[in-house]
């Protein structure tokens, strides 16, 4: 049996920008992944499908799995051989108990690492533009837990504290937010200093409270802030102001599900989020190639009777030249074949391999794809589409209705998955998503199988063009059309939805 090891990795404060290269690289080779409740959704959808999610779920004031019981977890997984990754939230060693956590497997001599996370400490006040420290304003930081393992509120020398002066920020101080500023005002600290709390922060859902030490708990709980959250005090708060930022992005509190594949999903995504999105890829098809495939066979032995190569998505692109170069064919095999794509993304994939295609329609849909071939097919030529086994009726309907001699090949299928449906049906319960993105109308048809009809809930379904608007529409759902198909158009429907622009 393979010796079994943790690693006890920090996730960070829920940016997934913000989670380190290392701890990415030991998620994606983890057998077993036991993570806290706070750990984004956007760092859980990188769990690979063939790890074991074990979710410990510790909130504040409730921790349905017991830290004793969490120390056995790791133990019993490391000594039956796994990679076991151990998430947490912030950094594992700032208020993380990850301390504690590796005494029992010390004991056990179990191996194990630590993978250092960013801590909200300092990047929470960060993205609400409060430097935590600042050469005019405060040369030292003082991290102050809120509440303690016993006692509900930490027992804090605020005299200390107030004497020392600097910036302080408390962690896990929400509950006890009132008595934290009374503490600091009986110390001696002048009512009027300048003071903050960022809930979830880092996040699109952030939200900043600024105000001063004696004012700020009546102000959050007007603003009805919760957990988790960061309070900091000090002059530098008095910045934010000037420098916030992270709110002021055009996507800035908005959260987006990324539904196309998950090989697809990169550029949409980090699109996304340099507008200023929380990103949540929950890639819900995939396309895997038809073998055998009798019917490509065929058609690759009789490519010179075409005159023309249709291609309708990125992936029929690839999967097409995989199975040509499978077959121990290349590009040479298409002599004298013009090619059509049905847009900028599949015209892009063909120019990766060193082919421009020589139409491309203005409009990205099958009908428009099939009027334009229609306009440029002579009667005596024959048409070639590699596609989805489960492909639109629209082209081939628009060929068949002009005549056009044409070979429907399926080269590869789409099916319908949904790895991190928990974590997908969690939100869209909660109304904590805004857009749901659908590239295609396979996408809406896998969402749809995977969570059933979504009536009535508070997202709005972005769609790349017509056909798949349709789907969202007939599975229920209030929809957005972008005005170009291209991802690019869909995040400035999003930006108008954001400004009211319907």
């Amino acid at each position: 049996m393979k010796e079994g090891k943790v690693y006890l990795v920090g996730a960070g404060p829920g940016d997934v920008g913000l989670f380190t290269l290392k701890g990415k690289h030991l998620l994606v080779q983890a057998d077993v992944v036991v993570y806290d409740a706070l750990v984004s959704p956007e760092i859980l959808a990188l769990i690979p499908d063939s790890a074991r999610r074990i979710d410990v779920g510790k909130r504040a004031g409730s921790h349905p799995v017991p830290q004793g019981e969490i120390n056995r977890i790791l133990l019993q997984e490391a000594m039956a051989g796994k990679l076991v990754v151990r998430l947490k939230g912030g950094d594992p060693f700032l208020f993380g108990r990850g301390g504690e956590e590796l005494e029992l497997l010390s004991e056990y001599n179990i191996p194990f690492e630590i993978v250092p996370g960013v801590t909200s400490a300092i990047s929470v006040p960060a993205y609400a533009g409060i430097p935590v420290s600042h050469r005019s304003l405060s040369s030292s930081v003082h991290i102050v837990a809120g509440h303690t393992k016993h006692v509900p509120e930490a027992q804090i020398d605020y005299e200390a504290l107030v004497r020392l002066g600097g910036t302080l920020i408390f962690l896990m101080g929400v509950g006890a937010l009132e008595e934290i500023c009374k503490g600091l005002l009986r110390a001696g600290m002048p009512a009027e200093t300048p003071a903050a709390i960022i809930e979830r922060g880092t996040t699109a859902a952030q939200r900043t409270v600024v105000s001063t030490v004696k004012a700020l708990p009546e102000h959050a709980r007007e603003a009805g802030i919760g957990t988790p959250a960061v309070i900091a005090v000090g002059r530098v708060c008095a910045l934010a102001e000037e420098f916030s930022w992270m709110e002021k992005r055009p996507l800035g509190g908005r959260t987006v599900l990324v539904t196309r594949p998950r090989n697809r999903a990169g550029r949409f995504s980090q699109l996304l989020r340099d507008y200023g999105a929380q990103v949540i890829e929950l890639p819900c098809i995939e396309t895997m190639p038809l073998e055998p495939n009798p019917e490509l066979d065929e058609a690759f032995s009789r490519l010179r009777e075409y005159s023309w190569l249709v291609f309708t998505s990125p992936a029929g692109v690839r999967l097409f030249f995989d199975a040509l170069r499978g077959r121990g064919k290349d590009v040479r095999a298409l002599g004298g074949i013009k090619l059509a794509a049905i847009g900028s993304a599949t015209a892009a994939e063909l120019e990766m391999r060193g082919l421009i295609p020589d139409l491309v329609p203005e409009i990205y849909s099958g009908e428009a794809l099939g009027k334009a071939l229609v306009r440029e097919v002579r009667p005596d030529e024959r048409v070639l589409l590699a596609r989805a086994k489960e492909g639109s009726a629209g082209l081939p309907k628009t060929l068949k209705a002009a005549a056009v001699a044409y070979d429907d090949l399926a080269v590869y299928e789409t099916r319908y998955t949904w790895p991190n449906a928990d974590v997908a049906a969690r939100m869209l319960d909660a109304g904590e998503v805004d857009y749901v993105a659908f590239t295609s109308a396979s996408t809406v048809r896998g969402f749809v199988n995977t969570l059933g009809r979504q009536d009535n809930l508070k997202f709005t379904a972005v769609c790349i063009g017509k056909a798949t608007e349709a789907a969202a529409k007939e599975s229920g759902m209030r929809t957005a059309i972008a005005k170009e198909a291209t991802i690019e158009s869909m995040v400035e429907r999003m930006i108008e939805l954001g400004k009211g622009e319907l």
